[in-house]
């Protein structure tokens, strides 16, 4: 399972990158994640589909982030927890750099804890809990209204 995991969060990473930089893979983002799914943070818990509408979502949400100046998201670690033969937590340590304009770029460290299903020898997102994203970026001088944030 660790291995599926570390794939899957390799490819996000990747696809998220050249998101960053041109027009987002949302297709190919869509497929990290499960038909259905659970997202949690400070704001509550919502559920989603994987659908037409998510992958709108994907695109507008990586155009926000482009235009707030973030320029790369690294994973820097992930802690995997099995929970029994084909799900999992992964606790993924990112690490983002935004161009602040005139200012020096900055990075903000920020962890998202993932629920993984193994499906044959491919792992999906079926869920994740996040921190405030939103207080982190105000804490460096960065402000967003995500359109459609899930």
């Amino acid at each position: 399972m660790d291995t599926a995991v570390r794939r899957l969060f390799a490819t996000y990473e990747r696809l998220t990158n050249e998101a960053l930089v041109g027009e987002a893979d949302v297709a190919a983002l869509s497929r990290c994640y499960s038909t259905e799914f659970i997202g949690a943070g400070p704001a509550g818990v919502r559920t989603g589909h994987n659908d037409a509408e998510y992958r709108e979502v994907l695109a507008q949400g990586f155009a926000g982030y482009r235009g707030i100046g973030t320029k790369s998201m690294t994973v820097d670690g992930i802690e995997v927890t099995g929970i029994d033969d084909r799900h999992c937590l992964a606790r993924v340590s990112w690490s983002a750099v935004y161009d602040r304009g005139e200012a020096p770029d900055v990075s903000i460290d920020f962890d998202v804890t993932y629920l993984v299903q193994l499906r044959d020898d491919d792992a999906v997102v079926f869920g994740w809990i996040a921190g405030d994203e939103q207080a982190a970026l105000r804490d460096h001088g960065i402000s967003w209204c995500p359109l459609g944030a899930f």
